[in-house]
């Protein structure tokens, strides 16, 4: 039996002021070939998944706080026991707005690395409104 001990993975941080924890795939001690899950926390005020798509499909699910989440051209608020299914190809940011951390769990199939972690820490991101699509309006800006 494998195990992904949250306590146990020291995960990432990112210039965006988030930390990711893999708890499947990457390198989590669990594998899988159908999908990827991790545990995201974002610093209170503009912590933040950066604007981007990916091939796959995706979900997130708030554990605890409250963000702003953009969805193509939609801007919604999301908080602590809220869903949002992310469709392949579609260009998405989450952005903590609160004053506490928010914390989430990502799942996205197939399994794989996401081209925007390697773009974020390289700091070679596209640039919003210019290499790709724009927020939709009145969104928080990309913090990195």
């Amino acid at each position: 039996m494998i195990i992904s001990d949250l306590a146990k993975i020291e995960g990432r941080t990112y210039p965006a002021r988030r930390r990711t924890q893999n708890l499947v795939g990457g390198p989590a001690p669990i594998q899988a070939t159908s999908f990827s899950m991790g545990f995201v926390t974002l610093e209170p005020k503009g912590g933040q998944v950066p604007w981007h798509n990916q091939e796959q499909e995706e979900v997130y699910f708030v554990v605890k706080g409250e963000g702003e989440m953009c969805l193509g051209e939609e801007r919604q608020s999301l908080c602590t026991g809220q869903a949002v299914y992310i469709p392949s190809g579609v260009f998405h940011q989450l952005t903590n707005v609160g004053d506490t951390p928010l914390t989430f769990i990502y799942n996205y199939g197939p399994a794989g690395d996401v081209a925007h972690w390697r773009q974020e820490l390289d700091g070679t991101l596209p640039v919003e409104g210019k290499d790709v699509p724009a927020l939709p309006e009145g969104a928080w800006k990309q913090v990195v």
